[in-house]
């Protein structure tokens, strides 16, 4: 009997958990419930700080970053934002449940999304890189397309955000794969500061309509990306759970190994877009429209690789 109570008492405990664990996302306006004046909400909100989780994962040295607000202000705010948001330790059961609610958005080929266990995974980043024509872009505006479709057909029924820093988004391409182009909202991006601009005006539209994915192309020329940027990324990750997409150039690897192994390339960004990145793809070229797909890490993940083409309707299997 005393078994049976402690058992009862335990998936009570975890139920209650799981209800404070799930993905409900409370408007920066719900901080003047707590005593909060107007006015610093809407500092806030410039800031880009439209969500009550946005302000309890920002660090306080940010948050004093704001003007005219005082460190009075700031304390109170974050003792306001931590009792809606939760910040402390949990049980790994009730995150397991949440993990298994992630959406997996189907690359369009049956083979790449079995070594993907699914395709691309909502709450968190996925880097593609690889050589020009390797096949990064076509991937991207396949995944527009699927992102939309029914979740019965793999996808998330979602909408997508498409930063462009390469010139490389082309509505016609969706056409060319679905007949649609609605549902993506587009965005140019010449160099690093509307980068960052445009991460804040997507928080804000996000909080009124939900995208499922977020598409960055990184110019390979923007060096200067900064952790901080893909930190923002990330923190559009965790937040929404929308899956985010960056894809990457290549260099050359110029050392002694040259010699011997012949030319070996790299992705560019070094550890700090490695270590910024959940899940790093590499795409290579085969023969023909044939694509080669690499895991190269993943923290739930095999190291495989899959094959696929660039075909008139997108990514598909290849022909044998």
């Amino acid at each position: 009997m005393e078994q049976q109570r402690n058992q009862k008492m335990v998936q009570q405990q975890q139920e209650e958990e799981l209800e404070e664990m799930q993905h409900v996302l409370f408007p920066v306006e719900q901080l003047q419930a707590s005593g909060i004046a107007s006015l610093d909400v809407k500092k806030l909100k410039d800031a880009g700080l439209c969500t009550v989780e946005s302000v309890a994962y920002t660090p306080r040295k940010d948050l004093l970053q704001i003007k005219r607000l005082s460190e009075a202000r700031v304390d109170k705010i974050m003792e306001a934002a931590s009792k809606l948001v939760p910040l402390g330790f949990t049980s790994a059961i009730p995150l397991h449940a949440q993990r298994l609610e992630i959406i997996q958005k189907t690359s369009g080929s049956s083979k790449l999304d079995k070594i993907l266990e699914g395709g691309i995974e909502t709450g968190s980043i996925t880097e593609i890189y690889g050589e020009f024509r390797s096949g990064k872009t076509q991937l991207c505006h396949t995944l527009c397309v699927t992102c939309q479709l029914p979740l019965d057909q793999g996808g998330g029924e979602g909408k997508v955000m498409y930063i462009d820093a390469e010139g490389t988004f082309r509505p016609q391409r969706l056409l060319q794969i679905a007949e649609r182009t609605w549902n993506v909202a587009y965005a140019r991006a010449y160099n690093t500061d509307p980068q960052s601009r445009l991460l804040l005006e997507a928080a804000s539209m996000m909080v009124e309509t939900f995208p499922l994915l977020v598409i960055v192309h990184i110019n390979p020329y923007q060096e200067e990306l900064s952790l901080v940027y893909l930190r923002s990324l990330q923190k559009l990750a965790d937040e929404f759970g929308v899956a985010v997409v960056i894809t990457n150039q290549v260099v050359a690897q110029v050392d002694g190994s040259a010699i011997f192994a012949g030319p070996q390339i790299k992705p560019i960004g070094g550890n700090i877009k490695a270590h910024a990145s959940t899940t790093r793809l590499a795409l290579r070229k085969g023969s023909g429209e044939e694509r080669i797909c690499k895991v190269i890490s993943s923290p739930c993940l095999a190291e495989a690789e899959a094959r696929f083409q660039i075909s008139s309707g997108g990514v598909a299997d290849v022909k044998d």
